[in-house]
């Protein structure tokens, strides 16, 4: 039964909304998620935290989700707030749960709208589309592990190409949230520290990640990544 315009409407409106608000909060919150509105008001968030802990985990959460699923500006400055509010550990947990939350609800959005309707026909086309399916398919953890750990990849990107090409939610998911621990806890660590760059008066290093002490165990990771569909792209080479 082919699918109506009121139907395709309301598989859309989702991604609308969500590109709606991302373009609104680019325009209007660039000024408000900054690193100087962090410092700022860092004594009423910390007398907030303390007098309601839970409360402030919760609202953290939900904060970090909504930033990530609309695709705010802010996604690094929350990182850095996870870090300053609650250290390094638990910080880097409640950044990973949250990050993972707001993207599995823009991966989701992007598939209602667009994406099981492109993989289906990508999964019914010949040549070169057909392979570029084919090879993603056959490589889907590691891909999904690749595009989380390089640090290269903007965050927004490796959400919405996996709902384009039909990979389960679940497998996203856990991909997104194992992927993205190393980084997060970079992060959270500088965060962690921020009491005393507050001090000084200084700001945080943010470029912290691409230091070989940082960068290179996660290209290491990378490497182990990328080594199965090696090892997959050798041997089919030899059977031919």
């Amino acid at each position: 039964m082919p699918e109506t315009s009121e139907n395709t409407l309301v598989r859309k409106l989702p991604l609308l909304i969500i590109v709606i608000v991302a373009v609104a909060g680019a325009i209007y919150l660039r000024d408000y998620l900054t690193f100087q509105a962090l410092a700022d008001n860092r004594e009423a968030l910390l007398a907030f935290r303390d007098a309601n802990y839970m409360v402030t985990v919760l609202a953290f959460i939900a904060a970090y989700i909504v930033i990530v699923a609309f695709s705010l500006p802010g996604a690094t400055i929350a990182t850095l707030t996870g870090g300053f509010l609650f250290a390094t550990f638990p910080g880097a947990l409640f950044n990973v749960i949250g990050a993972t939350i707001g993207a599995m609800i823009i991966f989701q959005a992007a598939r209602w709208g667009l994406g099981e309707k492109l993989a289906t026909k990508m999964q019914a086309s010949d040549g070169t589309v057909k392979r570029i399916k084919d090879g993603i398919d056959a490589n889907q953890w590691e891909m999904l592990f690749l595009i989380r750990l390089v640090p290269a990849v903007p965050f927004f990107v490796a959400n919405l190409v996996p709902a384009l090409v039909g990979v389960p939610l679940v497998r996203f998911a856990i991909t997104t949230f194992l992927g993205i621990i190393p980084g997060s806890v970079v992060y959270t660590s500088v965060g962690a520290g921020l009491g005393e760059v507050f001090a000084r008066g200084e700001t945080p290093n943010l470029g912290i990640i691409f230091e070989p002490a940082i960068l290179l165990p996660i290209l290491g990771l990378c490497v182990l990544a990328a080594l199965p569909i090696v090892i997959k792209a050798l041997r089919g080479k030899k059977g031919l």
